[in-house]
């Protein structure tokens, strides 16, 4: 790993100029003033901020409710770069799913030892409750946010994979219409697929696994564990433009084993429930019995057949970060190949070895709780004290199990609106795959996070971090029309990739 991060727009340090395709984005910083974006930046913040899009931050109560900071500059895929992506996130996301029906099923994988057994049964993520039941149209991951770096021109790697209840995609939504509004001029220099379809495609990925069918015109309602909730601005915006019930606890009943909604006409059977309540509170007659945001009697209907749950009860066991490191193997025992997007090399701290190099090379390593999330939990050796690396040290040894450590890896940047101007900071990236009845779909786009402050690698908005739209350009060939904030625009036949049939598809995008 080089020292020197990648800077997206310019290219590597050797290279003179800005990358050839990105040359009419860098005449677009030099031709608009600082003050200009900046004026751009603060009337979209404040949009945010009217529209109520803020999150929680557990703990703070100087500032419970808070926006996650916009960027103008927009990040850029090129188009050849995402159908690379799309190919790696496709097989990714059919390993997941596959290995999720498996650990619930059969277990060929524990079986012919490719991964060690105690890694599930003494995982708190693994539910035994759910050991047996299957889901409709046997589809257990039907949304993941899979959090991809880059290093390099053509170095991505997977950081971690979300396979319970990923969050951001209103951020997506959000970020791209403010961009629309407030820099038209982009989207005439740039053939940018739309990302605005994103909830027609969640919303006939639910109808699509309904135990009734999707012709049967399902019921379809989001669960949300209330206002309270640091991403129920998402929970009601997605509901919203579904033009689908947000429901709580209190809404739904179950009766022999069939949920229903309570409405002011009456009962009303429900078929699907996205649900953005966590495996313990879904359910108190089968997990936590003090939980009062979940529906007793649930998992019995689900069990029965007769209401699909997105995601599945049970899917933790694939986003934990210790399953993680065997990712490489899961993919190659379920496809029959190799990875396409790699892992980050992981040391797996439960491994004496492994456990003995992270506790000498503490200073230059990211370490995690393999049940982490949000940055919490975690360690950034090269930035952290010497009283916070010592505190990490001690934990290792009294509980290694439950750590993985990551070499410090130099992320790729992306010129960024800062005090002083324009400067590099570094970003993730969370790509959206969504897998019904019908196969897999990557949506063209996704919420790029970026490190606001100047050295970070912590981009986690919790930790301070800020977002940025991310565009996904089109090829010229075999383009089609799309109207976008008033503009017509040509988009290619990369805009949407799929699994089915290892065909391509593209669909017009409203």
């Amino acid at each position: 790993m080089g020292t020197q991060a990648f800077d997206e727009i310019m290219g590597p340090p050797e290279r003179e100029g800005a990358r050839s395709e990105l040359v009419d984005l860098c005449h677009w910083l030099q031709a608009t003033p600082a003050d200009e974006l900046r004026r751009r930046q603060e009337a979209a913040e404040t949009t945010f901020r009217q529209l109520g899009i803020t999150f929680a931050v557990y703990g703070d109560s100087d500032a419970s409710e808070r926006i996650i900071p916009f960027d103008i500059v927009p990040r850029i895929f090129l188009a050849r770069e995402w159908a690379r992506l799309s190919e790696g996130l496709i097989q990714r996301v059919e390993a997941i799913n596959a290995f999720l029906h498996d650990i619930y099923g059969e277990r060929r994988i524990l079986k012919e030892g490719v991964l060690p057994p105690e890694l599930i049964w003494g995982n708190p993520q693994f539910r035994a409750e759910v050991v047996g039941i299957r889901p409709p149209h046997d589809v257990w991951a039907h949304i993941c946010g899979i959090d991809l770096v880059r290093t390099g021109p053509d170095d991505f790697f997977v950081l971690e994979d979300n396979a319970r209840t990923p969050s951001g995609v209103s951020y997506m939504l959000e970020n791209r219409e403010a961009m629309v509004r407030l820099c038209p001029e982009l989207f005439s220099q740039f053939r940018v697929a739309a990302v605005d379809s994103y909830p027609d495609m969640l919303l006939e990925t639910m109808r699509s696994v309904s135990p009734r069918g999707c012709g049967q015109n399902p019921t379809c309602v989001v669960l949300t564990p209330g206002h309270y909730n640091s991403a129920y601005y998402e929970h009601s915006f997605l509901a919203d433009s579904m033009g689908v019930e947000l429901v709580e606890a209190a809404d739904l009943v179950v009766d022999d084993d069939v949920v229903y909604m309570r409405t002011i006409a009456g009962r009303v059977k429900v078929d699907v429930i996205y649900r953005r309540v966590n495996d313990d509170f879904l359910d108190p007659l089968v997990f936590r019995p003090d939980s009062m945001l979940g529906v007793p009697g649930l998992i019995a209907a689900y069990a029965a057949g007769n209401v699909a749950i997105i995601n599945a009860p049970g899917n933790g066991i694939a986003d934990d970060k210790a399953i993680y490191s065997y990712m490489p193997e899961i993919v190659r025992f379920y496809s029959g190949g190799e990875a396409k997007l790699p892992n980050v090399e992981t040391w797996r701290c439960r491994e004496p070895q492994a456990l003995k190099y992270v506790l000498d090379h503490l200073d230059e390593l990211v370490v995690k709780l393999v049940d982490g999330s949000g940055g919490y939990g975690m360690l950034v050796g090269p930035t952290a004290s010497r009283q916070e690396i010592e505190t990490f040290r001690a934990a290792l040894i009294a509980e290694p199990h439950r750590y993985i450590a990551q070499p410090t890896l130099a992320l790729s940047t992306v010129p960024t609106l800062a005090d002083s101007g324009l400067s590099p900071r570094h970003v993730d990236f969370r790509p959206f795959v969504l897998t019904g009845s019908k196969g897999v779909k990557v949506v063209p786009g996704g919420l790029t996070r970026v490190a606001l402050k100047e050295g970070s690698l912590v981009v986690n908005s919790s930790q301070g971090g800020g977002t940025k739209d991310s565009f996904v350009l089109m090829d010229d060939a075999n383009s089609m029309t799309q109207t976008m904030g008033g503009m017509t625009q040509s988009i290619g036949a990369d805009g949407m990739v799929q699994s089915l049939g290892g065909a391509d598809l593209t669909r017009e995008v409203r």
